[in-house]
């Protein structure tokens, strides 16, 4: 699916994979994480790399607005998504490159960003970099849709009466919170 190069195009990608996804009958925590991984790759392109134009031109969204002959059409990256035979949900953005390769980052503690490909990378089983057609470069990750990637604990709704609201047993050192009550 071609996106907006631009935060608009990351929020309508995330909601459409969700909607698919889930129709799709993905475990929620599966969703989760390709959602997050979506919103990761499409971010960083948006910041680091050149859009695609309608008519194949890749380049500098604000060069192009400042001729006004251009007809190079909506800036925009393509995100797309499948789940393969083998039970492998693959999520890959692309885009017009930037002038640098993604690499994941050792980020300082007080840094705003950084950690982007360090969470698709922690996230995902496999992830990626490949030049596809002249000008673009595509990043990829691949998350399973069983097994060790899809394992989150979901909490039972029915608590035993000991846990429930009210039965909860206070001790000495928490007799002043029944005052609260």
């Amino acid at each position: 699916m071609a996106v907006p190069h631009g935060p608009a195009g990351v929020g309508m990608a995330r909601r459409r994979m969700r909607e698919e996804l889930l129709a799709s009958g993905v475990q929620d925590s599966v969703v989760d994480d390709a959602v997050l991984i979506l919103s990761e790759l499409l971010s960083n392109s948006c910041r680091h790399a050149r859009p695609i134009y309608d008519n194949g031109s890749y380049g500098s969204a604000r060069a192009a607005s400042k001729d006004p002959s251009c007809e190079a059409g909506p800036a925009s990256v393509r995100a797309s998504w499948r789940i393969d035979a083998q039970g492998r949900l693959t999520v890959a953005v692309t885009d017009g490159g930037g002038p640098t390769r993604p690499l994941p980052a050792t980020p300082s503690v007080t840094a705003h960003g950084g950690r982007g490909l360090a969470i698709i990378r922690s996230l995902a089983k496999d992830w990626g970099v490949r030049d596809t057609v002249a000008g673009e470069v595509t990043v990829w990750a691949v998350l399973s849709l069983q097994g060790a990637f899809a394992t989150r604990v979901d909490l039972k709704p029915d608590l035993p009466a000991s846990l429930a609201p009210g039965g909860w047993p206070l001790g000495p050192a928490f007799a002043d919170l029944e005052d609260l009550a």
